[in-house]
């Protein structure tokens, strides 16, 4: 009996073990699209590229990354719905991870990276009925092609590959986070005219 369940508790650590890494890629690659999709965007709006990363180092806009995991969260129970329903479903998702980065950015660091006040239908300018129809396209997307995708690739490296990888990206991330929380902290206090106070609030204010 005891070693049915030592064997049950070890399939539970490592089935939770593989849905957090599946979690971690697909915040990464949703990140990653992000990214580029909004290079695009620049782009097309200003008629050169614009650099529009969410953290001090590498191509990613986590909003993008989260907004995915959401997707993630809830596949199971929405993959084999319609296509309208899945689009409702991500549309609303997708909106609600939109509000809640733009309210967490602006109350944590006093920055705001998007404002769609001049859009019909906006609330309080963090999201909008455009843009949830955006969240809701990517949502269908996601859903049928872009995660089967995902889970087919991921299938297909090693194991013991695939978790060394993931650690030292996870590591990686980790610091890019880390250091772009404090730079971006560190604006905000210069912003209302704090002086730097510490080695690494200089060492900020001399590169970030």
């Amino acid at each position: 009996m005891e070693e049915t369940s030592n064997s049950i508790m070890i399939v539970d650590k490592e089935s939770i073990i593989q849905k957090l890494t599946k979690i971690f890629w697909i915040f990464l690659i949703g990140s990653i699209i992000g990214y580029g999709l909004e290079m695009i965007v620049g782009l097309v709006q200003n008629g050169h590229f614009v650099s529009r990363q969410g953290l001090l180092f590498g191509p990613f806009i986590q909003v993008y990354g989260v907004g995915l995991v959401a997707y993630y969260l809830v596949i199971s129970n929405i993959k084999k719905k319609s296509y309208i329903k899945i689009f409702f479903i991500t549309m609303l998702l997708g909106g609600i991870v939109e509000y809640l980065f733009s309210y967490l950015q602006e109350t944590w660091f006093g920055t705001i990276s998007w404002d769609y006040s001049n859009l019909l239908f906006n609330i309080h300018g963090r999201t909008s009925l455009l843009h949830c129809l955006y969240w809701g396209t990517g949502g269908v997307l996601f859903v049928k092609y872009i995660y089967p995708f995902i889970e087919k690739l991921i299938n297909k490296i090693d194991v013991l590959v695939l978790k060394q990888i993931t650690v030292i990206l996870l590591v990686l991330l980790a610091f890019d986070v880390g250091i772009s929380c404090i730079a971006a902290n560190r604006q905000r206090e210069r912003i209302e005219g704090v002086a730097a106070n510490s080695s690494l609030d200089r060492f900020c204010d001399e590169y970030y």
